[in-house]
């Protein structure tokens, strides 16, 4: 087996240092022997002592035939001496060996023959045990064989770290053939990786002898620049037998397709958790701008680094934006953008609030005329005019590097109400179809949300309107009485609706005082409303006692819908400072007189009106100069985290030192007790009484 053959082909070492000596002599135990022409031995080594038993001074001067070889042998080994020291010829061969201890051993032998400048013939005989030597090249072949048919990354470095031997796998992973590893160092072989890194591994390994396994790289190989690679790589200090370093050894694993799954996964959980972000956070309330920034918080940073949602005007407004089919310019209005960082990029989008047109060239108009994606997964020079707005648009987002875009409509109930647009500038990754099927999950479980706060504004502005209608005239002023009131509508889009106050005057300088809510919301509530104060005003023109009123309004209300409401009515008396009062379900009133504190007034509750068959009763209440009666709905005092007790002691207090002027004291009791997102109607009407002279 010649100085090479223990390496395969391709992988062959270079750069061998003179002087250094291996160790695999040392392990076979090379023995060299000496013979004259009478085959006398006239040399002995140290290993032949080792090999055979005998020493130098039993050996010297013996026939060899005669020390090392069996009787049955004899002839034998003198025929194969002749042969040698005549003709010249080596003789290689595994031969019986007698030991010295009596035991026979089977030694390999190399025999030649030599000459002095004499002229005199020797032989020479080097010799080593056959078992070892055996052992030594199945252990050699077998590693070569390893080494080379091996699917793992093998490759051997000098202590400068210079390759010395790489197997075709490593070329493979690599994808650089061995000449361009041999004789290179890491940081030249390996150029296209973090060489720094690897080779501060690869010098902690010789310094310390200690290993490092499974050692994650992530790189590019030069031949394929644009993919990501992965390795498992793990490094080991070669020794001989001595302790001696030899240099480094390194397997290298292919974990590409490992690390592909495994980002993959982690890609497809991360796409979860957005989604799962999406459900508990887009569509927290019934306003469609909330909703619209909410979709695009999600959206940054995890799928783009900026995000922009716009909404067709028409689709705000109520209308078909019939001219998208005709292939015109589609009309958006700007809800929402997010950024992932702070960038001149946000520019190039429409300023929330604000109305542009885009021509059918632009590719969020191709997107909602289409109902369908539009994704550019590599944003061209030519592509930023169809992205932005105008040129200048184009040059910000230009400027800011952006490579990839996606715009998404969206979609609810089968209807276009808009586009999300989506665009990547940081992160490195074109829109792929993945993101584009997330951004259109997204985008839809959005729209539904957007189009409900739509649905609820206008039902909103809808309910308003009847309700302003149906409230728009001032109540005058009535004898011997000042009265303030104030209506709030509920902040939340669906419950507009249900409650009214009023003040008629009635035969005799009587005075009707009404509060009402009509149990539930939106226009059907506006709506009964209306009939139930314009019934509650004819009947006041009868002169009715109050619970005959209210009998009367039970009887109208059983055939509305929604059917209950609860109701105070009062009629105030000048001539006799008398009230009389009847409730249908409703908080009672307050009294306020100048000497007292205020007074909640104990008044049978009665049943809602819609009840049918309740009968209703009615309280006399005196009222002298100066007294103030305060009527109120529970959206005043109701919330949803505090005792309706607790709420109508804040307002018994609020009421102990009224203010001399009643539109004061309305805003102030609204102002102390009302918060902006209160979910309910309040109306609120306070009158004084003021002496009447006959």
């Amino acid at each position: 087996m010649g100085a090479t053959d223990a390496f395969p082909e391709g992988a062959a070492p270079v750069g061998a240092t003179p002087g250094q000596p291996g160790g695999l002599l040392d392990v076979l135990g090379v023995a060299a022997v000496m013979l004259d022409a009478d085959g006398r031995i006239t040399l002995w080594s140290p290993q032949a002592e080792q090999l055979f038993g005998w020493s130098a001074e039993e050996a010297l001067g013996r026939p060899a035939a005669q020390l090392l070889v069996g009787p049955e042998h004899f002839d034998l080994v003198l025929s194969l001496f002749s042969q040698v020291m005549a003709g010249g010829e080596s003789w290689a061969g595994v031969f019986p060996v007698q030991h010295k201890d009596g035991s026979t051993r089977l030694v390999e032998f190399r025999n030649m023959r030599l000459l002095d400048e004499r002229g005199e013939s020797y032989a020479l005989g080097i010799a080593t045990d056959q078992a070892v030597l055996r052992r030594v090249e199945r252990d050699l072949a077998l590693s070569v064989r390893l080494v080379a048919q091996s699917p793992i990354g093998l490759a051997v470095l000098d202590t400068s770290l210079r390759f010395v031997m790489v197997n075709p796998a490593l070329e493979r992973i690599n994808e650089l053939p061995a000449d361009q590893h041999l004789g290179h160092d890491v940081r030249e072989a390996l150029s296209f990786l973090d060489a720094d890194a690897i080779v501060d591994g690869m010098r902690q390994v010789l310094d310390t002898g200690t290993p490092l396994l499974d050692q994650f790289t992530l790189g590019r190989t030069a031949a394929d620049p644009h993919a990501d690679r992965a390795w498992s790589v793990s490094y080991y200090r070669l020794e001989d037998a001595h302790g001696r370093v030899l240099g480094l050894a390194t397997s290298v694993v292919d974990v590409t397709e490992q690390h592909r799954a495994a980002t993959e996964a982690a890609r497809a959980r991360r796409r979860l958790a957005v989604i799962a972000d999406a459900s508990a956070t887009v569509g927290t309330t019934l306003d469609v701008d909330q909703t619209a920034h909410e979709l695009a918080d999600v959206i940054v940073p995890e799928l783009a680094d900026l995000a922009a949602v716009d909404v067709l005007d028409a689709v705000l407004d109520g209308r078909r934006p019939t001219s998208l089919s005709r292939g015109g310019p589609a009309r958006f209005r700007a809800l929402a953008v997010a950024t992932a960082y702070s960038t001149e990029a946000v520019r190039a989008a429409d300023p929330t609030g604000q109305i542009a047109s885009y021509e059918a060239d632009r590719l969020i108009t191709r997107c909602v005329t289409e109902a369908r994606p539009v994704r550019i997964p590599h944003v061209g020079p030519d592509d930023l005019e169809h992205i932005a707005a105008d040129p200048q648009g184009a040059a910000l987002l230009g400027k800011a590097g952006l490579h990839s875009y996606l715009a998404v409509p969206l979609i609810a109930r089968g209807e276009v109400l808009g586009a999300l647009s989506l665009y990547r500038v940081r992160n490195p990754e074109p829109f792929d179809e993945d993101d584009a099927v997330l951004a259109v999950e997204l985008a839809a479980r959005a729209a539904v949300c957007i189009d409900n706060a739509r649905s609820y504004q206008s039902e909103r502005r809808t309910a308003l309107t009847l309700q302003r209608h149906l409230m728009n005239h001032r109540p005058p002023q009535p004898t011997a009485m000042e009265i303030a009131y104030r209506y709030q509508p509920a902040q939340a889009a669906s419950e507009v609706g249900g409650d009214w106050f009023d003040a008629i005057p009635v035969t005799g300088d009587k005075t009707a005082l009404v509060v009402g809510d009509v149990m539930g919301s939106g226009i059907n509530a506006a709506a009964t409303m209306g009939q139930l104060r314009t019934t509650t005003r004819a009947l006041a023109d009868l002169d009715l006692d109050p619970a005959e009123v209210l009998r009367h309004l039970d009887h109208i209300a059983g055939g509305l819908d929604p059917a209950f409401a609860t109701c105070l009515y009062a009629v105030y008396d000048p001539h006799r400072a008398l009230c009389r009062v009847a409730v249908a379900g409703h908080l009672p009133p307050i009294v306020v007189r100048p000497d007292r504190a205020p007074e909640l007034l104990d008044l049978p509750t009665g049943a809602p009106l819609g009840v049918g068959g309740v009968p209703f009763e009615q309280t006399t209440v005196p009222l002298r100069d100066g007294d103030l009666l305060v009527l109120y709905t529970d959206g005043l005092i109701e919330t949803r985290d505090q005792p309706i007790d607790a709420r109508l002691d804040d307002l018994l207090e609020l009421l102990r030192e009224p203010e001399q002027d009643l539109e004061d004291l309305c805003d102030r009791l609204l102002g102390a007790l009302r918060d902006e997102h209160d979910h309910d109607d309040v109306a609120l009407l306070i009158a004084r009484v003021h002496a009447h002279e006959d």
